[in-house]
């Protein structure tokens, strides 16, 4: 990360990184859906995305509007509008190759919460938005992207409240246990400082990459929990001149999603 990239910048570039053309991907609220467009202006042109109230393969608009996810101009040239039914049935039938979405919190098992802050749900220390589509995304998705900023208050031994599902307890056949497919599951966890995966065996989260200029020691410590490491910590570069580019001037000119930098 450079001093001119900012943390959401970074984010969204590492998981644009991810998507690849001809599939589809589930997308989640903000920030997944500003690296689902990023990703069809670059490497994946015919990404379908998908959005849980209905429309399929849209190529939105933009600039983007933020808090209009079901508006006119994020469902622009859309291939088909369906209904949240229909969306979640083809999500459970393993029609979605990737899920994308944001977290509060998440555990070393890939357990996200974006619900609630504190042990009682009735009275909670603070309360957010909520699931949405998100469960059915970490339910059934083949392969579940989580973007989240990396703080040590994030990632938790234990989620206040289970969200969306990843790997449970960890324990062998936990998802299948719970009614969930097997051989899904969350597969990456981008933060503005690393790339995470998880181990097949444990199910814990693996340190796979670190932001250029970065220590995998550096990152860990940010954290409430030891993840798992890689034999080889791949270095990750920052947004490259493209990206930062059609991020800046094409996609979020106002950076209501990308934020400022101390330039800007």
């Amino acid at each position: 990360m450079t001093k001119d990239d900012t943390e959401a910048e970074v984010m969204i570039a590492l998981c644009a990184r991810l998507l690849e053309d001809q599939k589809t991907a589930f997308i989640g609220f903000g920030m997944p859906q500003v690296a689902a467009i990023l990703a069809q202006r670059i490497q994946a042109p015919q990404l379908v995305q998908v959005f849980e109230f209905g429309a399929i393969g849209p190529t939105p608009l933009t600039p983007f509007v933020r808090n209009t996810m079901g508006g006119p101009s994020n469902c622009y040239r859309s291939i088909a509008w369906t209904s949240m039914n229909q969306i979640f049935a083809q999500a459970q039938i393993g029609l979605m190759d990737y899920g994308v979405l944001g977290a509060t919190q998440i555990d070393i098992y890939g357990n996200v919460n974006s619900t609630m802050l504190g042990e009682d749900y009735q009275r909670p220390k603070k309360r957010f938005p909520g699931s949405g589509g998100a469960n059915e995304v970490a339910s059934y998705c083949w392969k579940t992207v989580i973007i989240m900023m990396h703080e040590k208050r994030r990632f938790v031994p234990r989620v206040d409240f289970v969200t969306s599902p990843g790997y449970l307890d960890g324990m062998p056949g936990a998802r299948e246990r719970a009614g969930l497919p097997a051989d899904t599951g969350p597969w990456r966890v981008v933060t503005s400082k690393a790339l995470f995966g998880f181990d097949e065996d444990s199910k814990k989260m693996t340190l796979l990459g670190v932001l250029r200029g970065l220590a995998p020691e550096q990152v860990v410590a940010e954290m409430d929990f030891k993840p798992l490491v890689a034999r080889r910590v791949e270095e990750l570069p920052p947004p490259t001149e493209q990206e930062l580019r059609i991020l800046r001037e094409e996609i979020d000119p106002a950076r209501t999603i990308i934020g400022r930098t101390a330039k800007a």
